[in-house]
């Protein structure tokens, strides 16, 4: 599969703030059912003692449809969330956007009411500074 054209600026962008990258992508098996989700990634939150374990798809939005690459996420999001439900359930996904899309079409109400819907959590990125502005749950 290849890599998401902003793969590497969202995974230095989890580095700077904190994560340590444990898969690249992470391979999920279920039976004969083989998925890749581009990143995994843990944290560990000192004053809790708690780790937090993520696993994140990188989505660039640069085909001429936006609605296209909406449908594409949206469809691998679901499947994912349901592979780590079965095999992961502690694992949090989510899906990784960059600033001008999130702050143009993620904005129009259809989106919106697709994110409150399917309850997806995002990560909004800038890819050209490798770093997260916004962590949406």
């Amino acid at each position: 599969m290849a890599k998401d054209l902003f793969h590497q600026a969202v995974k230095q962008a989890l580095i700077k703030d904190g994560w340590t990258i444990t898969s690249d992508p992470l391979i999920i098996r279920i039976e004969r059912v083989k998925l890749e989700i581009d990143l995994a990634a843990e944290k560990v939150f000192a004053a809790e003692k708690d780790e937090q374990k993520i696993a994140v798809e990188i989505k660039s939005f640069i085909n001429p449809s936006v609605i296209s690459d909406f449908h594409n996420a949206l469809g691998q999001f679901l499947n994912y969330r349901l592979a780590l439900e079965m095999t992961e359930p502690d694992r949090i996904l989510y899906l990784a956007v960059p600033i001008d899309i999130f702050n143009t079409f993620f904005q129009e109400r259809f989106t919106q009411a697709a994110i409150s819907h399917y309850a997806l959590k995002i990560i909004v990125y800038k890819p050209n500074t490798e770093e997260i502005i916004e962590w949406k749950n």
